[in-house]
């Protein structure tokens, strides 16, 4: 490849343990609990079909992996206000634990340095127990990532 030449090729094991490295990971129940006492929102960046088929976490803001950045960089443009006007840390579910930690570490190159994920992701969630809803209908005209938390 170009500009490959003497560059050291990373693994995804690479870029996970690069990215854990810099975040904050929490197990279902620990961010279930912050969530509760507001000092966490929860950020879904599952699909809509993943969200339709498995649930949601009640109260969780969903900003879809494909337009996470835009969603909580006030400068974009596109930025959710249910996402950047909030003191609280950004916590990301994923489907299985693996996509929110690379977002997470994501959002901490944009400034959020309280970013993290949930261990396990929404399947971890299932397993612990804890309260799940069906996914509420996407709001018709609403760009994905824009409606409020659910």
């Amino acid at each position: 490849m170009p500009g490959m030449a003497g560059t050291a090729r990373k693994t995804v094991a690479d870029l996970l343990a690069n990215a854990r490295s810099v975040i904050q990971r929490m197990d279902p129940e620990a961010a279930w609990d912050a969530c509760g006492s507001g000092a966490a929102l929860i950020v879904d960046i599952r699909s809509i079909d993943e969200r339709r088929r498995d649930g949601i976490v009640p109260g969780s803001l969903h900003l879809p992996r494909t337009v996470l950045e835009w969603r909580v960089d006030p400068e974009s443009g596109w930025s959710n206000r249910h996402a950047v006007e909030t003191e609280r840390r950004l916590i990301l579910l994923c489907a299985h634990g693996c996509s929110s930690s690379l977002a997470a570490a994501t959002l901490v190159d944009l400034g959020y340095r309280d970013a993290g994920d949930v261990e396990g992701g929404f399947e971890a969630w299932l397993a612990s127990g804890l309260p799940t809803a069906c996914a509420p209908e996407h709001p018709t005209g609403v760009r994905p990532g824009m409606a409020p938390p659910d």
